[in-house]
């Protein structure tokens, strides 16, 4: 845009000198001549295309003094050209034309062509900076994503982190009560039941029998609180990483894209999946390589297990697809595995085409 608007001026500038100067009838043809050919100057990015433009311009103006005001306009597009100095060709027909009558029009283009260079340098230099800009603005932007997505993932892991801290202090606690006062509340039940063996007063044994059944009441209460405790504290990412690190002679591939802390009986369900998956991959398969997704939706968790094995023939020889919901006859494990997802609500499908393949969605809001 910088450049036409150049050239438009420079268009005008060119037509005060030449209009005074001509007065024969054809004085347009020249103008529409040379709108044509910088026109085609602007559009052709072909080194000889615009060289040999250039220089049937030149070739013309030896022949045709009056195409000589027009000189700053084609040397617009060659100054600051690929070949430098190529403009220099331009005095030429300057100077074979430099007669009394016309050599103060050819001073005045010769003065305004150094006004054209300075021009297109001026240009040129702002298209430079402009780019320069443009280029700053999208290494900031690009930079400032990558710094926007790398303080996300910190955060991520930060909040992982935290919340592992979190379920590693639940089992801590858990374990404390277990082996303290659980052991304690267990001794003194011993301790009072020895003493309901050795005495004899029924005044003093019912209140033993009182004190005994509040302690047992205490450590069945105790017992519920560390057993939810620790089912808590159990990560699933961290459970399914361990299953993973257990098993050196596969490539696993692991994708978690869950953010929230499931239900202990998704967790559950999911760990042992995954366990019996791996088993029947080291028993059934010669499979290399295996994936594991986990993934979390506005309604349900996904689970998706596959293998890159050798297809498990099914006993049905028609099948290799099973549906949710049918009944599995390969096995106790895949039916476990059935039982499991079904006491969740949930559905599932294992298939048996290309390797093996097991695809779970467990809903959220029965469990929630």
């Amino acid at each position: 845009m910088d450049k036409l608007i150049d050239k438009l001026l420079i268009l005008m500038i060119t037509l005060t000198l030449y209009i005074p100067s001509v007065d024969h009838i054809y004085m347009v043809i020249p103008i529409l001549i040379v709108v044509l050919l910088s026109a085609l100057l602007s559009y052709f990015e072909d080194y000889r295309i615009i060289s040999g433009i250039y220089f049937a311009f030149i070739i013309i103006c030896f022949f045709e003094p009056a195409f000589l005001f027009f000189i700053p306009l084609i040397c617009y597009d060659i100054l600051i050209f690929r070949t430098k100095w190529i403009w220099t060709f331009a005095l030429l027909p300057l100077m074979v034309n430099w007669t009394g009558s016309s050599s103060l029009n050819n001073l005045l283009i010769l003065i305004f062509l150094i006004v054209v260079y300075i021009l297109k340098y001026r240009t040129i230099s702002l298209q430079n900076m402009k780019k320069e800009y443009y280029e700053l603005q999208y290494k900031a932007k690009e930079v400032s994503m990558q710094l926007e997505k790398k303080n996300k993932s910190l955060m991520e892991k930060q909040d992982y982190e935290i919340n592992l801290a979190t379920l590693n202090e639940r089992n801590r606690i858990a374990r404390d009560i277990h082996d303290n006062v659980g052991h304690m509340l267990s001794r003194s039940i011993l301790q009072i039941g020895a003493l309901l063996t050795m005495n004899k007063d029924e005044n003093i044994k019912e209140s033993l029998n009182s004190i005994k059944d509040t302690l047992t009441e205490a450590m069945d209460n105790i017992r519920t609180s560390v057993h939810d405790l620790h089912e808590e504290s159990i990560d699933l990412k961290t459970e399914v990483q361990k299953l993973i690190e257990n098993m050196e002679t596969l490539a696993i591939n692991f994708d978690y894209d869950i953010e929230s802390n499931p239900d202990k009986e998704i967790k559950y369900c999911f760990i042992s999946v995954i366990k019996e998956a791996l088993a029947n991959v080291i028993k059934h398969s010669n499979a290399t390589r295996v994936s594991i997704i986990l993934r979390e939706h506005p309604a349900l968790y996904q689970m998706v297990i596959e293998d890159n094995g050798n297809p498990i023939k099914a006993k049905s020889p028609n099948k290799s697809i099973m549906q949710p919901g049918e009944p599995i006859k390969e096995g106790i494990g895949l039916r476990n595995i059935q039982d499991r997802v079904a006491a969740l609500d949930g559905n599932i499908n294992i298939s048996f085409d290309k390797g093996f393949r097991i695809f779970i969605s467990a809903p959220k809001n029965n469990h929630s």
